[in-house]
């Protein structure tokens, strides 16, 4: 979701630090940011994260059958936060390289506060649009349905708990993880740009600790946060260790015809395992201590089953779509480009837009049809959404540019 343009310069190799006016250290920076360029097939994924991330949000509907979650162990959230560490690799981590800790630190801190403004929006404008929708339309359980009851009951102490992120409405959980992600970035960024490897092993040792211990952080009113982010870091430090370095490093995989035969039998398990936990007539057909690992699907603690049928998927998309594949540039793929390049706007709206497609469906026809109908208008708007920002951006740009040429 960092919508910033992606320049990653490949020459800072080495960082001076200054302190009180002297040189104070000068520490070799091992890991080397790609050369660079704007790769689409992130903006594309990016988009595709949104998508389906806002179709999986709207509850008893078949529009989850056009997302990942009902065919594998991973799904949109997975996406969305191991592009997002990549991509917040290469904006800040070249800015760090270039211009010192403090600067890329505080620029990423900038970003973080951009981002906890548009989640406050967000939580406020859903929280008034649940309370009024459902006293205006007398439909009082969409109050518990959507976590939003305990406004009624307990309103300033709930109204503080979620602007210091433990109360979350049903479904504003993502944007939490992430603003939680990037705010302990500035330190994880500087000690990868050194020690790319061992930040990688210790977050892998987190996420161990964080599963077998029951690390979490507390919700409110009880209970603790549906994307445990001391185990959701994995993903996010995954992005920034491939962007560091990590992906050029493992491109020897791509072409082992083994791990492409592995990765695709594995996608396969999957699949029957998935369509197993939600397909009861088929949960027969699965040994019960088989089916005790994988089902039901831990996604609050990220499942290893989850990273490896991610990783699987990566190997195959990067394998079969090249950075410089035609298609990127055609017109029916642009709709979901704009989307990933325009990701935080996007993904706010479409969240919003989750709850409101619920409530016409409730309130109206449940057909299969009147479902198709609102999905299809719901990702209509978040691509209006996409391209207004664009234009926006280029007008705001054209006339800077005038007023300097001035």
């Amino acid at each position: 979701m960092t919508d910033e343009t992606i320049h990653a310069p490949a020459r800072p190799l080495r960082a001076v630090f200054f302190l009180r006016r002297r040189l104070w250290d000068t520490i070799t920076i091992r890991s080397v940011l790609v050369k660079p360029r704007r790769d689409l097939r992130l903006d594309l994924f990016r988009g595709l994260a949104n998508w389906l991330i806002f179709l999986g949000h709207i509850p008893d509907s078949a529009l989850a059958w056009f997302t990942t979650r009902n065919y594998g162990f991973s799904d949109g959230a997975d996406l969305f936060v191991l592009i997002s560490g990549y991509t917040a690799t290469f904006v800040f981590g070249s800015m760090m390289m270039e211009r010192g800790f403090v600067i890329g630190a505080t620029r990423l801190l900038r970003r973080v506060w951009q981002l906890y403004v548009a989640h406050l929006l967000l939580f406020l404008v859903y929280l008034t649009a649940v309370h009024y929708i459902a006293h205006g339309f007398d439909d009082l359980h969409l109050m518990d349905q959507f976590n939003v009851a305990p406004l009624m009951n307990f309103p300033v102490e709930t109204l503080f708990q979620g602007l210091i992120l433990k109360f979350k409405p049903l479904n504003l959980d993502v944007l939490p993880l992430y603003i939680v992600l990037m705010a302990a970035f500035p330190v994880v960024l500087w000690l990868m740009l050194r020690w790319r490897n061992a930040v990688m092993i210790g977050s892998l040792g987190l996420y161990l600790a964080a599963r077998n211990y029951g690390v979490n952080l507390p919700s409110y009113p009880a209970g603790v946060w549906y994307f445990n982010p001391f185990a959701w870091q994995l993903l996010f430090v995954l992005g920034a260790w491939l962007a560091l370095g990590g992906a050029a490093a493992s491109r020897w995989l791509l072409s082992s015809r083994t791990l492409l035969v592995l990765s695709c039998g594995f996608l396969i398990f999957a699949f029957g395992m998935t369509l197993a936990e939600r397909i009861p007539a088929l949960r027969d057909y699965i040994p019960e201590d088989l089916a005790a690992i994988f089902i039901p699907n831990d996604k609050t603690n990220l499942g290893p089953y989850r990273i490896v049928h991610l990783a699987s998927l990566m190997l195959i998309v990067v394998s079969l779509v090249p950075a410089d594949w035609p298609g990127l540039s055609s017109r029916l793929l642009q709709p979901l480009i704009r989307c990933g390049q325009q990701s935080l706007s996007v993904f706010c709206v479409g969240l919003f837009l989750s709850f409101v497609a619920h409530f016409a469906l409730e309130s109206g026809s449940e057909g299969l049809w009147a479902q198709m109908l609102v999905g299809a208008a719901g990702l209509w708007i978040m691509t209006i959404v996409a391209y207004y920002r664009t234009w926006s951006r280029d007008v705001d740009r054209s006339r800077l540019t005038g007023e300097a040429g001035g």
